[in-house]
């Protein structure tokens, strides 16, 4: 088995860490320059920033919060929100950012892929995909989840693994906040389809979630926020739980 990754992830609004439940009902969850500096000492293999409304605000991230955050850490840091061109890319990898994430541009210009994988290499693009389950397909959402394509999950996924991105983070909107779970069975379908890692994230809400992610959903990494953000697990007892139960995890 190869080492599974543990990454809390940091959405940020107003330059605030929030957290919501279906993407919707946000609450503040603390500094976002103090949370990653935390995450980072307590072992978290990678950490995830999201500035989550700023592709509904039409801006581009803050790149001046990205920077501050990647002071404070020693681990690799995925930055991602109103991401759609190569020249956006530049800025935040200077300001100590490791790879980009990109979500809705990617949908409204999947092209955007192929340039970004070109221009930076398939390791520093990852592809987000926030969806949720209509009349019993998996239809991919833009903006923060507010806004639904005509885009399916699998299909999706394939196609941006061929453009060139090489990680698909996956968020289950059914799941998101709701602590009953990842979504197990688009985990283990996306996993069997795809030769690139999968991020699971959406509905992390205990240590035996992370094992249902891993052996069952066959995910390359687990992704969560609240339950970090909240102390409801900490990073070392998770990690400790996990290699109790066989799970190859990095030290």
């Amino acid at each position: 088995m190869l080492t599974k990754r543990i990454i809390p992830c940091l959405d940020i609004k107003d330059g605030r860490t929030v957290k919501g439940v279906n993407f919707v009902n946000i609450r503040d969850a603390g500094d976002p320059v103090e949370l990653g500096a935390t995450y980072a000492r307590q072992g978290a293999d990678e950490l995830v920033f999201l500035d989550i409304s700023a592709t509904n605000e039409e801006r581009k991230t803050f790149a001046s919060l990205v920077k501050d955050i990647a002071r404070h850490i020693n681990i690799p840091f995925t930055v991602g929100g109103g991401i759609s061109s190569v020249a956006d890319v530049a800025p935040l990898l200077e300001a100590g950012a490791d790879k980009v994430s990109i979500n809705s541009a990617a949908v409204r210009n999947p092209q955007l892929i192929d340039e970004l994988s070109r221009a930076f290499g398939a390791q520093c693009i990852v592809l987000a995909i926030d969806a949720r389950k209509i009349d019993n397909q998996w239809t991919v959402h833009t903006h923060g989840g507010k806004k639904p394509t005509d885009k399916k999950l699998f299909s999706w996924a394939k196609e941006g693994q061929e453009r060139g991105a090489g990680e698909i983070l996956f968020t289950s909107m059914d799941h998101d906040g709701t602590k009953h779970g990842f979504a197990i069975d688009p985990l283990s379908k996306l996993n069997a389809l795809l030769q690139i890692p999968v991020i699971a994230s959406g509905g992390a809400g205990n240590k035996e979630h992370f094992i249902d992610a891993f052996v069952l959903g066959k995910a390359d990494a687990a992704l969560a926020a609240s339950i970090f953000h909240f102390g409801e697990v900490k990073i070392p007892e998770l990690k400790s739980f996990l290699d109790e139960k066989n799970i190859v995890i990095r030290p």
